[in-house]
Parts: structure tokens; C-alpha cells; sequence
């Protein structure tokens, strides 16, 4: 599984050719791009502890852990990252809010089993069922209701400092404008970067428990507490890391000239074994990331050596409680700029796959999947039902499957057409 082979002379990538994920450039120009790789998530990955209260160093540590894990079980087949996952923030609120942290790790612990499991199925059965129950007009609506719903957070920690806010969320759409290559692929850290800055000169920042840390240290871990009532806010995610997972195979199978969607099932089981055992410790849930695609594309490297590197790297660096401590130093200012893009990002990713997918929103099915999902989310409609909760996530993502599947049957029952009603639906 470690032999991989060296492309051309080491060193260089010819014009239109690809470094295969079986193959490498030499060792020091692999360890290179995996600095890259390290660079590219370390500002999304570590914004989900900030954000939820958990360990940054845990999270790193298993993100780290995840990454190798996960190019063990693909056999070095699929280059990916496993940073942490985005969709699963709001649910992960929703749970400290009403529990505690070992709570929403239990939520997150079982995500992760489902998964796996989830992983298991698809390599025996395909992945056409998938297409079938999510088609793109609901997948989308899901995607885009988890970004939408987490508006008010965002909203929460701007208004905390509205003047260090205003300045983070500039500085990330400046360096996203003026920067190309690995630097605009990190313009949520740089603007990040130049939000702390800021927000030390105004006093904003204490520096005490940075001080106190240890350089190097065992990162914090916390035990998983189940409590199955908060498990339905939980579920809908899974609809999303799917969706993920079968992106990324599809979208580095094309860039590679390989077929690779035999690897979806492994794909899928490998994130959810490193969403369960990153939550059995006290770190943040795990997806694969675009933000690495990124940097394959920009350098045409899919060698999974440079993802080895980037893994052993992220293990290392959670070994420093400072590392922690510095993360967890960023004021509420900082956040609230930041989550501005980074939330309003999460909901365009869903409108895109609508784009992508060429989604006919004439037909009033889809009007009507879209239109009442979102809402759903971004109200945040709330359903307590015998001390279960369902929450905004949970109760969108129900909507869009209910609605469009029960049009799409009833409209194929009476033999009339979703598109031919479109002015009455409109208006």
C-alpha cells in the first residue's frame, strides 16, 4: 500500500499530466504540498472546536488520526482530508445548549456509527438508492437550510464587537479578491489572522491562559454522554456528509481520469469510524474537504503521500496545549465576522448543487421542496415531542423529502405534469 511510485523525474509535473494518487514526487517536494494541505484546512478545521466548545488540540489530533485512518481503509486509493465538519455545528449547539458537551459527543458518536454503517451498505448495493431518495432539489434544500439556520449565531457573536467584526469579515472578502493560489484558498485564516490582530490592539484579547500552557502536552479529552432525544437533530447531517463523500469521490475521479466510485462505500465508513472515535475522545466530527481539493487542483498532485504527511503533521501539532489555548484565545468579535462567509458559504454550497444539477424551478415540486424547507431551517422551527426534539435541521430535512417525493408520486399518479402549473405555484 506504501509503494508508491515516482512520477517523471521527482520533481516536476509535465503539462497536463497528473500525479496519480499511487504516485509521488520526491519526499521533499512531497512534504511541501502536505504543508499545503496542512494550511488549507487548519482554518475551517479548527473553527468548528472554537465555535462549539470543543478541544481545538483534541480536534486536530483526530482530524490528524481520521486523515490516516481513512487512507488506510481506501487503500491510498482517494487523496482526501478528514477536517471537521461543518454540519454538524448547529446540531452540536443545540445540544450543549439544552445538555452539555458529553451530550452532543454522544450525538455526534452515533452520527458517526450510522455512517459507518451507511458505508458498509452502499459498498454492497451501490449508490443509486441515494440519488433516488435525495435527488438534487432536496439535497441542496438540506444543505442550504443547515447554513441558513445558523444566521443567528453568527448574528449573536457580531454583535458582541461590531467594529472587530465588520474588520474580519472585510479582511476574509479583500484577501479572497486580491489573493489567488494556496493564499486565496486561505483567506478565511488570513482573515482571521488580521480580525486577532485588531481585536489584541483594542484589549480584546487575554493572553493568561496562553502563558500558562504547556509548549507540549497530551491534548484535553472528554467522554461521550448519550441522551437519544437530541439524536433526531443529529440525523439529518447524515444526508450531508453523503452528499459530501460522493462529491468528493466523483469530483477527484474526474480530475484523476479514474473511476472511483467503488471507493464511496469505503469512503463513507472511513468517515464515520473517524467521526465516531474523534467523538469518543472529545473531538469535533470529521468530513472530507473541498478546501484540500483546492490545493490538488492548483498543483495537479493526487498523491496520497502528501496526505500522509498533512495527517502525521496535524498529530503533531495537537501535541501542543499552547496551540490550543492560542486558538481558543480568538474573541467572540473575530467569530462573528468570520461565520458571516463561512455560514452564508455552507447555504450557497447547497444553492450550487441546484445549479449544477440544473434544477427546473418552474415545476412547482420543486418550489414547493425548497421554498418550505428553507424556511423550516432558517426559522428554526422547533418540535418537542415527548421529550424528543426536533429541531429546525431535523424538521426542513423532513419537509424537503415529504414534500417532493409525496408531489412527485401524486403527480405521476394522475398523469399530470409538475411543470404545467407553474404561474399558479409562483404566485
Amino acid at each position: 500500500m506504501f509503494g508508491w511510485k515516482l512520477h517523471g523525474n521527482g520533481r516536476t509535473v509535465r503539462p497536463g499530466a497528473v500525479v496519480a494518487p499511487d504516485e509521488r514526487l520526491s519526499w521533499p517536494v512531497t512534504i511541501g504540498i502536505g504543508a499545503q494541505h496542512v494550511i488549507a484546512m487548519f482554518g475551517a478545521t479548527f473553527l468548528v472546536p472554537l465555535l462549539t466548545g470543543f478541544p481545538p488540540s483534541t480536534t486536530l489530533l483526530f482530524s490528524g488520526i481520521g486523515t490516516l485512518l481513512f487512507l488506510v481503509i481506501t487503500q491510498n486509493r482517494v487523496p482526501s482530508y478528514l477536517g471537521s465538519s461543518f454540519a454538524f455545528i448547529a446540531p452540536i449547539m443545540a445540544a450543549t445548549g439544552a445538555h452539555n458537551m458529553g451530550v452532543a459527543l454522544g450525538g455526534v458518536l452515533l452520527t458517526g456509527i450510522l455512517l459507518a454503517l451507511i458505508g458498509l451498505l452502499v459498498q454492497f448495493v451501490g449508490t443509486r438508492w441515494i440519488t433516488a431518495l435525495m435527488p438534487p432539489v432536496v439535497m441542496g434544500s438540506i444543505v442550504a437550510l443547515i447554513g441558513f439556520n445558523l444566521a443567528p449565531t453568527a448574528y449573536e457573536n457580531f454583535q458582541q464587537s461590531t467594529l472587530t467584526a465588520v474588520v474580519t469579515l472585510f479582511a476574509v472578502v479583500l484577501c479572497t479578491a486580491l489573493f489567488r493560489g494556496i493564499l486565496g484558498r486561505v483567506s478565511v485564516l488570513l482573515g482571521v489572522v488580521v480580525g486577532y490582530v485588531f481585536a489584541v490592539v483594542r484589549g480584546e484579547v487575554d493572553f493568561e491562559r496562553v502563558a500558562d500552557a504547556d509548549w507540549l502536552g497530551l491534548p484535553q479529552f472528554h467522554g461521550p454522554e448519550f441522551d437519544l432525544s437530541v439524536l433526531p437533530m443529529f440525523l439529518p447531517v447524515i444526508l450531508v456528509l453523503i452528499a459530501e463523500n460522493v462529491g468528493h469521490v466523483t469530483s477527484v475521479g474526474q480530475m484523476t481520469g479514474r473511476d472511483l466510485n467503488p471507493m464511496v462505500g469505503r469512503t463513507l465508513a472511513s468517515d464515520g469510524i473517524a467521526t465516531a472515535i474523534s467523538a469518543t475522545f472529545g473531538g469535533s466530527p470529521t468530513t472530507t474537504y473541498g478546501e484540500n481539493i483546492g490545493v490538488m487542483s492548483a498543483t495537479r498532485v493526487y498523491s496520497t503521500a502528501a496526505y500522509w504527511v498533512a495527517g502525521i503533521a496535524a498529530v503533531l501539532l495537537a501535541m501542543s496545549p499552547k496551540v490550543g489555548e492560542l486558538i481558543f484565545s480568538i474573541p467572540a468579535g473575530v467569530l462573528g465576522g468570520v461565520t458571516f462567509v463561512l455560514y452564508g458559504l455552507i447555504g450557497i454550497v447547497g444553492i450550487r448543487m441546484w445549479v449544477d444539477a440544473r434544477v427546473d424551478f418552474a415545476k412547482p415540486k420543486n418550489q414547493m421542496t425548497a421554498g418550505v424547507a428553507l424556511v423550516v431551517g432558517i426559522a428554526n422551527v422547533t418540535w418537542d415531542f415527548d421529550g424528543v426534539i426536533f429541531n429546525g435541521i431535523a424538521l426542513g430535512t423532513i419537509a424537503a423529502l415529504v414534500i417532493f417525493h409525496l408531489m412527485h408520486h401524486l403527480g405521476k399518479l394522475t398523469g399530470t405534469d409538475p411543470g404545467e402549473d407553474t404561474a399558479r405555484a409562483a404566485h
